[in-house]
């Protein structure tokens, strides 16, 4: 028998030999193993002792695991609960994971899987501190944000982040893996739009030697790179509906198996997406399969467009020029009135329009103080027109131009290749209309 220690998991069955099985492999890891056969059981001890962790089957004599999801989740929201589903019934499973569970395991039990899952529960973090290059805000939005994050790294669950370009959503993804059991693993952020579809099952999933013309070695993918971490998804609507077909099964079955290869292995990832669209208009429209959006959709973050969270544009604007500044060469400063010009614009492109701005404006400000001139704001709908009343025809297009130009390095994460394609131009024609409409 393993060493007896203070740390306690509680196991919820009425099966003898799953109980067996799972007491036998938590000894053995150290761990002291405490039987509950039912749900009125389980409520006694949770009453009366304190545990680490608790694993729960979905099917017991007088209940099920959600009721004791539920019941922790109320009188012990530090306490990590997994739950032990059938095989192939992911229902169950996504139904505990949006009550709050920290993950779940499939029979017949993976003694491989139960350790990871054991290691991670285990090693929560109380409470992480604000890691630098967070997310800064005093709103009441941000404040919400920040709230959710923290909910959010006490949990396995699948997290899908909605937002407009340049909201942040990659950054909440990484503050999430940084509050996590995860954070000593790797984060890997995939931006699924800018893949060439012929490359996209060898990117994703590896491939081993000989498996194509060129595979001259064996060759990870993004899900091997990330184990026993985070991978996150942007712009998951773009991947190609056979491709999503094919990460359905990884997320399902947690494992991979290389192209080239007859033999699967196990990954032990969790998946965070994001896109700037809609995903539930997605499936509407065909584009989505609905499966895979119910199983990446089953906790949903929303990250604010910077308009909604004016008052901390000048908190926003403080951070970003402090590290431009940082950078080297002499400090530049930012008028008041310039701030209340930022503070009133509405930023269609987000913080990462308010970071480019900056950084343009402290690049071209004269005296090292950034006037509302240096800022370049496009004027908004209620700006005045010019003084007859019309833009001339040439400007208007040119705003359009404009437009859609910015639109596009939005989305693609300022790739102007990827930019080039989304519009239908080549990267040529799309470098000429930059330099000749002043986008940089």
């Amino acid at each position: 028998m393993g060493k007896k220690t203070e740390r306690t998991v509680l196991i919820v069955d009425d099966e003898p030999d799953i109980l067996e099985l799972l007491d036998l492999a938590l000894v053995r890891m150290g761990l002291e193993a405490v039987r509950a056969k039912c749900v009125k059981q389980a409520f006694d001890l949770l009453g009366k002792q304190h545990f680490d962790l608790c694993l729960t089957d979905m099917r017991l004599p007088d209940g099920n695991g959600l009721e004791i999801v539920e019941n922790i989740g109320r009188n012990h929201p530090s306490l990590p609960v997994a739950v032990i589903t059938v095989h192939g019934s992911l229902d169950n499973a996504i139904s505990a994971l949006k009550m709050g569970a920290f993950d779940y395991l499939s029979k017949p039990v993976s003694l491989e899987q139960l350790r990871m899952l054991v290691k991670s529960a285990l090693t929560l973090p109380a409470s992480v501190k604000a890691e630098p290059g967070g997310l800064l805000g005093e709103s009441s939005a941000m404040i919400q944000v920040r709230e959710m994050i923290e909910k959010l790294a006490r949990s396995q669950a699948p997290v899908y982040i909605r937002g407009e370009s340049g909201s942040g959503k990659e950054r909440a993804a990484r503050s999430i893996h940084e509050k996590s059991a995860r954070r000593d693993k790797p984060f890997v952020a995939v931006n699924c739009g800018a893949i060439p579809e012929n490359l996209m099952e060898s990117e994703f999933f590896g491939y081993r030697k000989g498996a194509f013309t060129g595979a001259d070695q064996d060759q990870d993918g993004f899900f091997q790179a990330a184990d026993g971490g985070t991978l996150f998804l942007d712009e998951v609507a773009e991947l190609p509906l056979l491709m999503q077909v094919k990460l359905l099964r990884a997320i399902q079955e947690k494992k991979v198996r290389k192209l080239g290869s007859s033999q699967e292995e196990p990954v032990n990832v969790r998946i965070i997406s994001a896109t700037h669209q809609s995903l539930s208009e997605c499936v509407e429209q065909g584009r989505l399969r609905h499966d895979l959006y119910y199983r990446l959709n089953v906790i949903a973050l929303r990250m604010p467009p910077l308009r909604e969270m004016r008052e901390d544009i000048p908190l926003l604007a403080s951070a970003i020029l402090d590290r431009i500044n940082q950078g080297g060469g002499e400090r530049c400063e930012i008028t008041p009135s310039a701030m209340a010009s930022l503070s009133n614009y509405d930023f269609p492109g987000n913080v990462r329009e308010l970071e480019n701005i900056l950084e343009r404006a402290a690049a071209l400000c004269s005296g090292n103080r950034i006037t509302p001139e240096d800022l370049q704001l496009e004027p908004g709908e209620d700006a005045p027109m010019p003084m007859d009343g019309e833009m001339p025809l040439q400007d208007y297009l040119d705003k359009l131009e404009k437009e859609a130009i910015l639109e596009a390095l939005g989305k693609t994460r300022f790739n102007r290749t990827a930019a080039a394609k989304l519009l239908g131009v080549t990267f040529r024609a799309l470098r000429y209309r930059m330099e000749r409409l002043g986008i940089k």
